[in-house]
């Protein structure tokens, strides 16, 4: 059925050099032209997105759930206000790392699809099966999973529909699939209006809580007890694996790289901008949430948000907050929904999954990869699978910082006469230090979870056979 659909949206591509009417004329009605040739596919993204989409599109990829739920997790490891904002600090300063390197790669291969191209670019089209497939399987899983929080966030406002948490996520979904559809100027309009909401919302919590809070923690005597030697350095990597996990998503223009007017200019300014904005409001948030709660009484809150509500409003915070948490979560949904649709439309271009793929509407979007990509995401969500789906994923999460990371160094080698409209500033040391960062990450991630790491692996080991079998297939379908 998706192929019909493929095949029935498929758009007629522009000529660079159209023929005067009458020669189109003759040839509509030659005798010896086939009646029964497929009309051309347009297969081109537009560029029409500018810095504003790259800002919007950043925040809504990286703000989630994370910075209302993880300042519990980091002050229960880290239970001393100077050591738990020095965790948020530094683990913003690794974004901004990986930003001055990521951003040159980005200006300098401006394709859609994000770290697969630099990995097939650079390792080839193994490495780029490898970190595509990943990539798009997790986004698709981060969808569902995001989508799950807006359904919970809903049945929490609305009583009585528990039991409609996942079809709410799946109708979630199914809109913003719709408006993507309508093409690529809707979807940058979606995740700008929706992005700056949840700024918005985020900044009215911050304000609330120094308006009306009483500054308990400054008053806070309570002895705190924190980790000494080696515990406390345990203590802080573990907690860093919680703050950069937060940060996480600070790549989302790259997937968008060649409908960007002009990426040189453009991608390295949405990336620095996002970031810089991410860790202004996280600070802030951190700075709010402390100031109403001490560090000692959000340790281990669920939801340290709702705590921080519960203290300035009473019983009212916790609706106050689910009411917060749906406008953070809309924009990070329009997001995953519009990058995977790149990562497959990427692939299918070079033949690493089927060419209809890449097939593009007037508007500028990807359709079939839109509706596979909205569909596996939908799947994880009445199945429920999709926290061990992105659990499992995790390890290639990191590992793709990795591969992003060495291939910087690598193109500096083999191409050092290729335009590069940005040059990372202080390469090669401030990538040296975010590909050593992402490499103590995936160590980290590893020994934290050799489980689901060790699945991970196994996935590695079956992906060869898997590239093998669907490059056959594909040259086939290009053949036929």
């Amino acid at each position: 059925m998706l192929q019909v659909a493929g095949t029935l949206l498929t758009g007629l591509q522009h000529v660079a050099s159209p023929q005067p009417a009458f020669q189109i004329r003759a040839l509509m009605t030659s005798p010896s032209t086939p009646r029964t040739q497929d009309p051309p596919r347009r297969t081109k993204l537009l560029s029409v997105l500018g810095v504003t989409f790259g800002l919007a599109v950043t925040i809504g990829n990286t703000i989630g759930a994370g910075i209302l739920r993880t300042p519990g997790e980091v002050a229960a490891r880290l239970p001393s206000t100077g050591l738990y904002i020095a965790a948020w600090l530094l683990g913003g300063i690794y974004a901004l790392l990986g930003a001055l390197s990521i951003a040159e790669l980005g200006a300098m291969l401006p394709q859609s699809g994000g770290q697969y191209v630099y990995a097939r670019h650079t390792f080839g089209r193994y490495a780029g099966f490898v970190v595509g497939w990943n990539d798009w399987i997790s986004t698709c899983g981060s969808a569902a999973a995001v989508a799950i929080v807006v359904g919970e966030a809903f049945v929490a406002l609305v009583p009585g529909m528990t039991r409609w948490t996942s079809g709410i996520a799946v109708i979630a979904v199914m809109c913003f699939t719709l408006l993507i559809w309508q093409g690529v100027r809707t979807g940058a309009r979606v995740q700008e209006l929706t992005s700056l909401l949840k700024t918005l919302a985020l900044l009215a919590l911050v304000a609330a809580c120094f308006l009306l809070g009483d500054g308990e923690s400054t008053r806070e005597t309570q002895a705190v007890v924190t980790p000494q030697g080696m515990s406390l350095l345990v203590a802080f990597v573990v907690a860093m694996q919680a703050v950069i996990y937060t940060y996480d998503g600070w790549t989302g223009v790259i997937y968008f790289s060649e409908e960007v007017r002009d990426p040189g200019r453009d991608i390295p300014r949405a990336m620095f901008g996002g970031v810089a904005l991410i860790i202004a409001i996280y600070l802030l948030v951190n700075a709010a949430y402390l100031y109403v709660l001490p560090v000692a009484k959000m340790a281990g809150e669920t939801m340290a948000a709702a705590a921080a509500a519960r203290t300035i409003f009473g019983p009212r915070g916790d609706r106050m907050v689910s009411a917060l948490l749906l406008i953070v979560m809309l924009s990070a949904v329009n997001a995953l929904i519009l990058m995977s649709s790149r990562v497959i439309f990427a692939m299918g271009r070079d033949g690493l999954m089927t060419t209809r793929v890449t097939v593009v509407n007037d508007g500028g979007t990807p359709t079939l990869a839109l509706v596979l990509s909205s569909a596996v995401a939908g799947l994880f969500i009445v199945t429920g699978t999709f926290s061990s789906v992105v659990a499992v994923l995790a390890f290639f999460f990191v590992l793709n910082y990795v591969i992003s990371f060495t291939a910087l160094f690598a193109l500096r080698r083999r191409e050092p006469d290729r335009p590069r409209p940005y040059r990372a500033w202080g390469y090669p040391w401030t990538t040296g230090l975010a590909l050593l960062g992402s490499v103590a990450f995936l160590g980290a991630a590893i020994v934290g979870d050799p489980r689901n790491s060790l699945y991970a692996v196994g996935l590695l080991v079956l992906s060869y056979p898997a590239y093998r079998l669907l490059s056959h297939s594909n040259v086939a379908e290009g053949q036929a």
